[in-house]
């Protein structure tokens, strides 16, 4: 859970300690610093910020789970639980800019990505649902709906489904 800049700077220091180590046969410290940088390189692939963005854009910090995110330089690189997290954020985000259309392909991409729980994957297809009813496009607005009716979901999801079908114009 730190920026890529502080791996960076956790490398470097790791490695002059690695050289230090080496230089004075300390085979074990050397080994556990080689294990710290590869665990290092391995976190800023696999993990990235999401969890600091998660957590700024939980605060309504948005701005800074921009950054966070901006900060995720090949966000298919990530695992498939971070990534989906990565993908439904920004869709967030993009919808606070008021942009359906990049908010409707994060959260297209997140569709498609496992969730830890089956609640959160329900809140994409509303969310797609929701742009599709701006966008009158009703026919996706239904399937969305269908799909997030198969899950699993809370009451509260569930009330804003009856909500949005019942936006939906009758033929």
């Amino acid at each position: 859970m730190i920026t890529s800049r502080w791996r960076w700077v956790i490398i470097v220091i790791a490695m002059m300690l690695l050289a230090w180590s080496i230089y004075h046969r300390s085979y074990q410290v050397s080994s556990l610093l080689i294990a710290i940088v590869a665990y290092m390189v391995w976190s800023h692939f696999k993990e990235g910020t999401v969890v600091l963005a998660s957590e700024a854009f939980q605060k309504k910090e948005y701005d800074k789970a921009r950054r966070l995110l901006a900060d995720i330089k090949n966000p298919e690189y990530l695992r498939k639980k971070r990534r989906s997290y990565y993908e439904f954020i920004n869709g967030n985000l993009y919808l606070q800019l008021l942009d359906d259309n990049s908010a409707e392909r994060h959260f297209q991409i997140a569709s498609r990505l496992p969730f830890r729980r089956p609640n959160d994957k329900a809140i994409v297809f509303v969310h797609l649902a929701n742009i599709n009813l701006r966008k009158k496009d009703y026919e996706r607005v239904r399937a969305y709906l269908a799909r997030a009716s198969e899950l699993e979901v809370s009451s509260r999801i569930a009330q804003i489904i009856n909500r949005i079908e019942n936006e939906i114009p009758k033929k």
